[in-house]
């Protein structure tokens, strides 16, 4: 069985964020770079089905720059067999759209059993990519699984909602997302770190994938305008001199809150 996990680079969620206002894009650079704790986790459920079955191959799979190798290989330190990273520079500051393409082709050349990926990332937070992908490779699909369980020829796994818990079950090949309910990820040990230098690494271009990332006919998302969030204000400060009240009431009025 071949299961290929979907992780990406995202600024630490502790660090500090900020907005290259002559890009629009997040600049990575503001703080140290991680796996996302998510893409950790789901990669957790896939090394822990191989521990207890033979045989099994653990793909990382990621759409990257450069500068994120290291990131990368952090997966491969974990247990992961070997790695697949997607590099090209007319990739900067892409849209969802675009990124589902670029996965969905590297999914293709790469085969697969199983995709299991983050509900969605602390970054972006757009939580529709792995819908995307199996839309994209024409697979079924199974979001927000608050427990996995893998089996030979399929996964099932439960989805919690606000007032019932659904069981959902499909065939393989198949693209499945998980949510923070899932086990934290392992630690990389000192022999899987010096493992991972030796472990297969390979990088992709656009042309690999044969994808155009300007193609006229695609939908892409476009920015017109970027700016940083404007300061916050002073608050209203209401000193109670028996009409505390009356003051109270009329700022809610005049905000609309009443």
């Amino acid at each position: 069985m071949k299961i290929v996990v979907l992780v990406k680079e995202v600024p630490d969620t502790y660090g500090d964020r900020k907005l290259s206002l002559e890009t629009g894009i997040a600049d990575r650079e503001a703080s140290e770079r991680v796996i996302d704790e998510i893409g950790e986790r789901a990669l957790e459920v896939a090394l822990s089905y191989a521990d207890a079955n033979a045989g099994t191959e653990v793909v990382v799979l990621s759409m990257t720059s450069e500068a994120s190798v290291a990131t990368v290989r952090k997966g491969l330190a974990m247990g992961a067999g070997s790695a697949v990273q997607v590099v090209d520079e007319a990739l900067l500051g892409a849209d969802l759209g675009l990124t589902a393409e670029v996965l969905a082709a590297a999914l293709t050349r790469t085969g697969f059993d199983l995709v299991i990926a983050g509900n969605q990332s602390t970054d972006g937070s757009g939580g529709v990519l792995p819908a995307m992908i199996a839309e994209l490779l024409d697979v079924p699909n199974a979001t927000y699984l608050s427990s996995v369980q893998i089996a030979e020829g399929s996964v099932t796994g439960e989805r919690a909602g606000d007032g019932a818990t659904a069981q959902l079950s499909a065939d393989f090949p198949a693209v499945i997302s998980i949510t923070e309910a899932l086990p934290d990820a392992r630690f990389p040990n000192f022999k899987g770190i010096m493992a991972a230098k030796k472990k297969p690494f390979e990088t992709l271009s656009l042309a690999d994938l044969d994808l155009d990332a300007n193609d006229p006919e695609a939908s892409r998302s476009i920015m017109t305008a970027v700016s940083e969030k404007p300061p916050r204000e002073a608050g209203v400060k209401i000193v109670d001199e028996g009409d505390a009240g009356t003051q109270l009431a009329e700022f809610l009025i005049q905000n609309r809150l009443a």
